[in-house]
C-alpha cells in the first residue's frame, strides 16, 4: 500500500521560514551579548579588622658575675724567739760611750757639693741662642770662602750629577774648637761625607758666652754643591 503525504505535513515547504527565524534569534542573541554590561558593584568597607592581643615575650634579665681579685695573701708571720738566761749567768751589761763633743782643736772640713753639680750641668749644656754667639775669625764671609776653598767635589757625584746643600750641625765648645758635627739635612752620602771633613777641619772659632762666661753653642752651617 503506498503512503501518500498531504502538502500540510510537508516541512520542506516552511524550510526558509524555519531558516529565517533562526537567523533573526542568532543575530539578536549576539547582540545582546555584545551590549551586556556587567557593571563592578562599589564596595562599602574592606571588611572589619579584629585586633588579635599579640603576647610579649618577656626576656630574662642576665648580668655578668663580677669576677673579683683574689684577696691579697696574709702578711708573713713574725715569729719572737725568747732566749731564756738561767738567773744564775752573768750579764756584760758594759757599754762604751764615744765621745761626740767638739773641742776648740776639732776641725770640720764642709765640701761645697752643690756648686759642683751646678758647674757640672752648665758644663754639660749646650746653649742654642746666646748673649755672645760663637763667631768664625773674621767673620762670616771668611767663614764660607773658608769652605770654598777646602772643599773638594767628590768624583762620584760629578759622575752621577748630584748637587745641592747640606746642613752639619756642630758645636763650638767653650775654648772655641769644633766638635760633635752630624748632617742636619743632608743630600747624597758622598756630600754629606765631605761636608762632614770640611766642618771638623774648621780651625778654633771665637767662642760664645752667657754672661760673661764662655759656653757651649749649637750652630748649624750650610755647604752647596753645584756643578759647573
Amino acid at each position: 500500500m503506498e503512503l501518500k503525504k498531504t502538502p500540510k505535513a510537508d516541512l520542506e515547504n516552511k524550510r526558509g521560514l524555519f531558516l529565517q527565524i533562526g537567523l533573526f534569534v542568532s543575530l539578536g542573541i549576539i547582540l545582546l551579548a555584545f551590549n551586556w554590561n556587567d557593571k563592578v558593584k562599589q564596595v562599602d568597607s574592606l571588611g572589619e579588622m579584629q585586633a588579635q592581643a599579640v603576647e610579649e615575650e618577656i626576656v630574662p634579665i642576665t648580668r655578668q658575675d663580677e669576677v673579683k681579685p683574689p684577696p691579697p695573701p696574709p702578711p708573713p708571720q713574725t715569729v719572737e724567739i725568747l732566749n731564756i738566761v738561767d738567773n744564775k749567768a752573768e750579764i756584760n751589761d758594759d757599754l762604751e760611750i764615744l765621745d761626740s763633743e767638739a773641742s776648740k782643736d776639732t776641725k770640720v772640713e764642709v765640701t761645697q757639693i752643690v756648686q759642683a753639680v751646678e758647674k757640672e750641668k752648665e758644663e754639660e749644656q749646650i746653649f742654642v741662642v746666646v748673649e755672645e754667639m760663637p763667631e768664625f775669625p773674621g767673620g762670616e764671609l771668611a767663614l764660607r770662602k773658608y769652605i770654598a776653598q777646602a772643599i773638594k767635589y767628590p768624583t762620584i757625584a760629578q759622575e752621577n750629577g748630584i748637587q745641592g746643600k747640606v746642613f752639619v750641625n756642630f758645636v763650638v765648645d767653650r775654648d772655641g774648637s769644633v766638635s760633635n758635627a752630624k748632617i742636619a739635612r743632608g743630600v747624597d752620602p758622598s756630600l754629606d761625607k765631605e761636608a762632614l771633613r770640611v766642618v771638623n777641619g774648621l780651625p778654633k772659632w771665637k767662642p760664645g758666652k752667657q754672661r760673661g762666661k764662655p759656653v757651649r753653642v749649637s750652630y748649624t752651617v750650610p755647604i752647596s754643591f753645584q756643578l759647573q
